[in-house]
């Protein structure tokens, strides 16, 4: 089974999208990116819902060959080494109803998962880290199943007043991880793992099942 990890940006009172459903009006700075392929570059797979999927298909492809510009961060180094990785890394299209078209570049790199088998397909296909970009009802989705590690949030200086919150429903109780600040801007990332202690109620929750690799870890590690 992965480690399933969540990575978005948020505004400052808690908006993934600003109204109308831009993305755009979130601090996507440098800091951003950069962390962005941080977890990349740890990825042993991404996993993406069918809206998420379709719009990076479309955009990210074809940053890696497109020459750098100095005046354009989209095509600054960062962004094209995050290009190079997403085009060769398994991609994983959590949905009822995504159809893979002929022409996506991508095609050959993604499976589709219905949505009901997720968790046994997880469990049985991927191991190491699977991020998520993007894909908020897809993953809110996982959460709620309890197949959610950690949410890497990325609070943004700035509030929205309206547009599409980030969590579609009460969450479980959440535990921080850790925190940093970045030089140079003024987002700060917050890292939570959903409690597997108790639910947002308060009432205990079932623990997670401990995959194979998992029990021999913590033989090893004598825990």
């Amino acid at each position: 089974m992965p480690k399933v990890i969540v990575t978005n940006i948020v505004s400052l009172d808690g908006y993934y999208e600003g109204p109308g459903g831009n993305v755009m009006a979130l601090p996507m700075d440098e800091a951003f990116d950069a962390y962005n392929l941080e977890r990349m570059r740890a990825a042993s797979a991404v996993l993406l819902g069918r809206r998420s999927y379709e719009m990076f298909s479309a955009y990210w492809p074809s940053i890696a060959d497109t020459p750098e510009d100095p005046d354009n961060r989209a095509l600054d180094a960062t962004n094209r080494e995050l290009s190079r990785i997403y085009n060769d890394v398994p991609k994983v299209v959590v949905s009822d109803t995504c159809v893979l078209d002929e022409s996506n570049p991508w095609r050959d790199t993604t499976t589709v998962v219905p949505r009901a088998a997720v968790g046994e397909w997880l469990a049985g296909h991927l191991g190491g880290e699977a991020v998520v970009y993007g894909s908020r009802t897809m993953w809110n989705g996982l959460l709620e199943d309890g197949l959610v590690d950690e949410l890497h949030l990325m609070v943004g200086a700035l509030a929205l007043g309206d547009g599409v919150r980030l969590f579609a429903r009460a969450v479980p109780r959440l535990e921080l991880l850790g925190s940093c600040t970045f030089a140079g801007s003024s987002n700060i990332l917050l890292r939570y793992a959903p409690s597997r202690d108790r639910s947002a109620d308060g009432t205990p929750e079932a623990p997670r099942p401990e995959t194979k690799d998992e029990t021999a870890a913590s033989h090893r590690s004598g825990s």
